[in-house]
């Protein structure tokens, strides 16, 4: 977000200086799909993104011209409660640069239930249900009978951790090769057990059943297939390492808007709509779930949350009494833009999500409480834009 957010006010201010909407600016600066991939002077190559619809998107759900319309009123009404729109536009890397493969083993039970084994670890993002959904589809066996274990070097050889929003562009990819892996030797055990070649076994994702080509009504499933496997002394377990070989990159756009109290400097977000671009998306809930704790963050770290200082170098913010953290009542109800680029960098075509709103969110908000100030002569105003920082910026430009 702090990068995101250096670029993003530099914008605003050229904006602002050669006289263009901010919309204007980042249009002219976003790249075209059609100029895609492209490796930069750094010789990173961005894949895919359609940056444009994106920004077209979010402006379109916001109602951008209405606001804009809306701020006019209000100025030469001299409304004390100002209407600020900010916009920001960004891309990340996620997955990279150089931690770009995960492990990940596959083991189907006799019973028929499996076992997926990672070295990514979740601390409430969903990984479990993601890479039980990831082995069910490629196997058909139901995600509740997929066991998902992590963190336990006793048991999982290997694994990269969780970490640059990689888990499931990487870890997932892992899971899907491993799970691939055990089909295609179930495939072989099928063939036995029904006396046909491989290549004319089919697999019926959707019961989880395996029969010849033209002879649906004769089958097996897993647990045939894993008692074959068991008596030929050979477990149904397969491992896979997936390397990516290069990162990929989320984008997005976000428009906040704000109302701040020229009176007494306190800002307040009234709205914030947000389009992410993570690719194919695995599972829509945990999706939406990332992008609404990355906005809130966003939001805490525009407005809020500060660590500061006294004079003599004693934190003033040492506890959660004193340290600005929002709960629900100071955030509006998110609105959620769907885009989606999916990328060829893994099979799953996922990016990562895991930061992306915060990274969208922050600037957005910074611009919009700048923005609702620019006609009183305020050009800036630091994070986290404090009651006591805007009402200061506000004082500063009217002397």
């Amino acid at each position: 977000p702090e990068a995101t957010a250096a670029v993003e006010r530099a914008m605003d201010l050229f904006a602002a200086e050669v006289g263009l909407d901010l919309v204007d600016v980042r249009r002219t600066n976003l790249r075209p799909p059609f100029a895609l991939p492209v490796t930069n002077q750094m010789g990173t190559t961005y894949d895919c993104g359609d940056y444009v619809r994106a920004l077209d998107a979010v402006l379109a759900a916001a109602g951008y011209e209405g606001l804009r319309a809306e701020q006019a009123g209000r100025r030469a009404a001299g409304a004390p409660i100002a209407l600020g729109i900010g916009v920001s536009t960004y891309v990340e890397v996620t997955a990279g640069p150089t931690a770009t493969g995960e492990h990940a083993r596959f083991d189907v039970r006799p019973d028929g239930s499996a076992v997926v084994r990672t070295g990514s670890s979740p601390h409430g993002q969903g990984h479990g249900t993601a890479f039980a959904m990831v082995a069910s589809a490629a196997t058909g066996i139901p995600v509740e009978r997929i066991e998902v274990v992590h963190g336990d070097t006793d048991d999982v050889a290997r694994g990269g951790g969780t970490m640059g929003s990689r888990s499931l562009q990487l870890g997932g990819a892992a899971v899907d090769a491993a799970a691939g892996a055990v089909v295609d030797r179930a495939r072989r055990l099928t063939a036995d057990l029904l006396e046909a070649a491989p290549e004319d076994v089919v697999v019926d994702r959707v019961r989880g059943r395996f029969h010849v080509a033209g002879t649906p009504s004769v089958d097996v499933g897993w647990v045939e297939v894993a008692a074959r496997a068991e008596a030929d002394g050979a477990p149904l377990t397969e491992e896979a390492d997936f390397e990516a070989g290069q990162p990929t990159f989320p984008f997005g756009a976000h428009v906040a808007v704000v109302e701040v109290d020229t009176e007494t400097g306190d800002a307040r977000l009234r709205r914030l709509v947000a389009a992410d671009d993570a690719g194919r998306i695995l599972n829509p809930l945990l999706a939406e779930g990332q992008r609404h704790g990355g906005l809130a963050q966003g939001v805490a770290q525009a407005l809020y949350e500060e660590v500061a200082f006294d004079a003599d170098g004693n934190p003033r913010t040492a506890t959660l009494v004193d340290y600005a953290i929002p709960s629900a009542p100071d955030l509006p109800g998110f609105e959620l833009v769907e885009v989606a680029t999916p990328t060829t960098v893994n099979p799953l075509g996922a990016k990562g999500i895991g930061e992306s709103a915060t990274i969208g969110s922050t600037p957005a908000v910074q611009s919009a409480v700048c923005d609702a100030l620019a006609h009183l002569g305020v050009r800036h105003v630091d994070m986290p834009c404090s009651p006591e920082r805007v009402w200061q910026a506000i004082q500063a430009a009217q002397t």
